[in-house]
């Protein structure tokens, strides 16, 4: 019986993605707390509306509306997708709520339970830090919906020319103390016409935890609906020449993704036994 539980316990952990363990969506409480403002209940529908989307740019309330919109996004309980990372396949799982997540490879498998990043060691183990990594690729992917996380700050940058088109843009910089890394800085750079998001330039402080100058640059060019939601299909990083994006460096292409209102039981990202917490 023991054995016969611990692998129906493995087998749920490795379907996530496939076969979500739901909780009645349709019951659960809807979160309005957006920076430590209350929301009152009572309020009418038109002014839940008008207090959510109040505190972004108009420019930014047209990109993530160009995207699917952000009512939409917030509808969401999860999202899942295939990449192929540096040492092969991996499958990302992303409780959107809470943002517990769990990656999975051969190699390896990182997780966040909501107390800590953990990490399994498989036969060849993980090389680099998995509390940068455990959730990197899901903020580049979930653009440009994640800039409007709490304590995020907005200013407009002027209109700025890469790969030969003009595009607009925004400068996200973070509340100190926010995430893993609150000194790093974005520009969402988007089409004036489409208003879709193209490029993102970024930088990393993870290490050092100080503001940086040194740009990286990201292209958003191929895109596909995901159950109402603009996603990216393929992201590409660009060499920098003059501070400015010159010449493809690499692609990463995304499969298999999932973006449901199905709430994922807290056991998909729970710490193994065999796991370690990472610090």
């Amino acid at each position: 019986m023991k054995k016969l539980i611990l692998l129906l316990t493995v087998l749920l952990s490795l379907s996530a993605c496939k076969n979500d363990k739901k909780t009645n969506s349709e019951n659960a409480t809807e979160d309005i707390r957006l920076d430590g403002l209350e929301v009152d209940s009572t309020q009418t529908s038109a002014t839940k509306n008008l207090e959510k989307t109040k505190q972004y740019p108009v420019p930014l309330q047209a990109v993530f509306t160009a995207h699917g919109g952000l009512d939409h996004w917030k509808q969401m309980n999860n999202l899942c997708f295939e990449m192929k990372g540096k040492n092969g396949d991996e499958t990302h799982t992303v409780s959107l709520p809470d943002r517990k997540t769990k990656i999975e490879s051969k190699d390896w498998s990182i997780g966040y339970d909501g107390k800590g990043v953990w990490l399994l060691k498989h036969d060849l183990g993980y090389e680099g830090n998995p509390v940068f990594y455990h959730n990197l690729m899901f903020y580049f992917y979930a653009m440009p919906f994640v800039i409007a996380d709490p304590g995020t700050n907005y200013v407009a940058v002027e209109p700025t020319e890469l790969d030969g088109k003009m595009y607009n843009g925004y400068k996200i910089s973070y509340d100190d103390g926010v995430g893993d890394s609150s000194k790093d800085e974005y520009i969402l750079y988007f089409d004036p016409e489409t208003k879709q998001m193209t490029w993102l330039a970024y930088t990393v402080t993870f290490k050092d935890q100080k503001k940086s100058d040194d740009w990286h640059y990201i292209k958003y060019d191929k895109w596909e609906d995901v159950n109402g939601l603009l996603l990216p299909k393929k992201l590409t990083w660009f060499n920098v020449e003059n501070g400015k994006p010159k010449g493809k460096m690499m692609d990463i292409k995304f499969d298999k993704v999932t973006a449901t209102e199905t709430i994922l039981d807290a056991s998909v990202f729970t710490k193994p036994a065999e796991a370690e917490y990472v610090k």
